[in-house]
């Protein structure tokens, strides 16, 4: 006996069976939204993967309780590493042991080549921290540094007198006026030793700027004596 064939299922939405064309569209239909929900599911599962990764890396990355407050650099070691590529002794002055070296290195800009050592200044008697800089420029072949590159490191500001600190002529940039809190120049000093331009300059008070350009003019000169 032969086995009946079922009728068609009869859809609500439509109160007939589907036509075959039908059917293909809501097969096509359905494909298309589960590819699209599958998609969807992997991108999430994905950021999800991601934001696991980045957590697991910053659980693992080590932070000490003092962070940026108590980092500082070697300023003798680091000097004498970069001299063989700066061609020449680099200014190593001695600072007091509160003070704490941010960073040093040579930096390169607009034919300029400058040794920078950037510190925190602490005042054994007031605890106050300030900001001090050395920067020691040079020229590839010898010639002087431009002035614009010295402006734009003293901040466009303008001289105010000369003295000599530690056998080294010195212009003098003293601009009291000047909000330590806007700027890291309010107190500056510009001098020559051989052919490279040595700037000192700061938040600090004048007479520890004036301290520690004598430090860097003596470790310059000193360097040559040996």
């Amino acid at each position: 006996m032969a086995k009946k064939q079922k009728p068609p299922a009869v859809v609500a939405e439509l109160g007939r069976p589907e036509t075959a064309a039908e059917t293909a569209a809501r097969k096509a239909h359905d494909s298309r939204m589960y590819r699209q929900r599958k998609t969807v599911n992997n991108l999430v599962f994905s950021l999800l993967v991601s934001l696991g990764l980045v957590l697991v890396i910053f659980l693992m990355v080590p932070r000490g309780t003092g962070g940026f407050a108590e980092h500082s650099v070697d300023v003798p070691q680091l000097a004498v590493e970069a001299a063989p590529s700066a061609g020449r002794d680099l200014a190593s002055p001695q600072v007091p042991e509160e003070w704490k070296a941010k960073w040093a290195g040579l930096r390169q800009s607009d034919g300029v080549t400058w040794w920078q050592i950037n510190y925190t200044t602490v005042d054994a008697a007031t605890g106050i921290e300030a900001y001090a800089a050395v920067a020691q420029a040079f020229t590839a072949d010898g010639s002087p540094v431009d002035e614009r590159w010295i402006a734009e490191q003293l901040e466009q500001q303008q001289p105010t007198g000369s003295e000599q600190l530690g056998g080294i002529e010195w212009v003098v940039y003293d601009h009291p006026d000047r909000d330590p809190e806007q700027s890291n120049m309010v107190f500056g000093l510009q001098g020559e030793w051989e052919s490279d331009t040595i700037l000192v300059y700061g938040t600090d008070t004048p007479a520890t700027l004036r301290v520690l350009a004598t430090s860097v003019a003596d470790s310059l000169n000193a360097s040559k004596e040996h």
